[in-house]
């Protein structure tokens, strides 16, 4: 890829969020901004016997607003959560496809487990009924690709139309990916995110068996608390968060508003294990650096990161010591936050949202907060503005995502 400078610039000119605080991005930021926790104690299965028995759902959320009931009813939640943050992001964006090239648009959503929860139905339907009870739409309901190839359909994208997988790391490199469809040439315009709803039994149990979620049930709103000392595993939270990427030339030539720009991305693979990271942090933080990098930015740049920090023992020690190789002495003095701490766990689309966030931060002059930070953990020594909303000027932002399999993927954007 050319170096920054010599290469398409890549800038983002709308968002779009549903997530466990709100069913849009203001609502999802205002709560933010409250400290508001989105954990309750799960009610659509019976959990007994269970580890963990509370999740991050979506409340409230209606997929009739976004699309007719027979296209609702074929879907799996997670294309449903999709199509309403690409749209969000669509509206803000002000897009008019009938004055695009529709060769010249892609769309780059992912998520790391897909139509899950239709699986898990269908199975029960066909054990329990047999074959005739099986919908045909099973399918297409729950392929990873099916949010990303509806929007083409509904939309009449034709340019680029792809599906990342990379467990947790999917929301950001989904939007890098489609940074870099831009830059090479392949469109100009690339929706991009990450999608995801698996609050299901099967998943629950699964992620309960790994010992990778809370088992404080009894206070859901403060069972995860990324980087303190009390720590003891995350929560599953569903959503989506969704971008509007465009090519300077493009977003200039339309009159866009544009909100920042997208100056690098990296990925690297830390080859170590497959459901945790490698301890020494080191290729967390070559992803960071190498985005920095690509961006043909310096390390002293950067004014917030926005954590991964999924509230596990593991995570959150070996992201701090990331961050402390990639930046030095510098470390203490950037403040990092994690969202998951309100809106839980939300695996394919965290990425994305926590990367949304960072722009709004950007934009609204406060750092959203790590809530439920009452005891810090003696090797979490950074800034991770604790329980309250900070005001701050940023310019510069950097998120991260890590996914299992050793997946590493970092992202910087700046305030346009």
């Amino acid at each position: 890829m050319p170096i920054y400078g010599q290469r398409r610039r890549v800038v983002v000119t709308g968002m779009g969020a549903v997530t466990p605080l709100g069913n849009d991005l203001a609502s999802t930021w205002a709560a933010m901004m409250k400290g508001e926790c989105a954990v309750t104690p799960i009610t659509t299965f019976d959990t007994t016997g269970f580890p963990c028995k509370v999740a991050a759902p979506v409340k409230n959320f209606n997929p009739l607003d976004y699309l007719d009931k027979r296209d609702a009813r074929r879907m799996a939640t997670f294309l449903h959560f999709a199509i309403a943050a690409a749209e969000q992001a669509m509206a803000e964006a002000k897009l008019n496809f009938d004055h695009e090239d529709p060769t010249r648009v892609g769309v780059e959503i992912g998520s790391a487990i897909g139509g899950v929860d239709v699986i898990e139905e269908q199975c029960n339907l066909l054990t329990q009924h047999g074959i005739k009870k099986v919908s045909p739409a099973t399918i297409p309901a729950i392929l990873i690709n099916m949010p990303a190839c509806f929007l083409a359909i509904k939309w009449n994208i034709q340019g680029p139309v792809n599906s990342p997988v990379s467990a947790c790391a999917t929301g950001i490199s989904s939007i890098g990916e489609g940074m870099r469809r831009i830059v090479w040439g392949d469109a100009d315009v690339v929706i991009a995110g990450g999608t995801e709803s698996a609050i299901t039994p099967l998943v629950i149990a699964s992620f309960g068996r790994l010992t990778a979620l809370t088992g404080r049930n009894d206070t859901p709103e403060r069972c995860i608390t990324p980087f303190d000392a009390s720590r003891d595993g995350t929560v599953i939270g569903e959503g989506a968060g969704v971008m509007v990427l465009e090519s300077l030339d493009h977003a200039q030539a339309r009159g866009a508003t544009i909100l920042a720009e997208v100056r690098g991305y990296a990925f690297s693979s830390d080859a170590h294990h497959i459901s945790s990271p490698r301890e020494d942090g080191h290729n967390s933080a070559r992803a960071m650096l190498t985005a920095i990098k690509d961006g043909g930015l310096e390390p002293t740049a950067v004014d917030y990161i926005a954590a991964h920090g999924t509230g596990t023992p593991l995570n959150d020690v070996t992201e701090t010591k990331a961050v402390k190789l990639a930046f030095g002495d510098q470390a203490y003095k950037i403040p990092m936050s994690s969202i998951k701490s309100m809106t839980g766990h939300t695996l394919g689309a965290a990425g994305a949202i926590g990367a949304i966030s960072a722009i709004k931060a950007m934009h609204e002059g406060y750092l959203p907060p790590t809530i439920n930070l009452t005891t810090p953990d003696p090797l979490c020594d950074l800034d991770y503005v604790p329980n309250q909303a900070r005001q701050a000027q940023i310019k510069v932002a950097l998120a991260n995502a890590f996914g299992f399999g050793g997946q590493n993927v970092s992202i910087v954007f700046e305030k346009w």
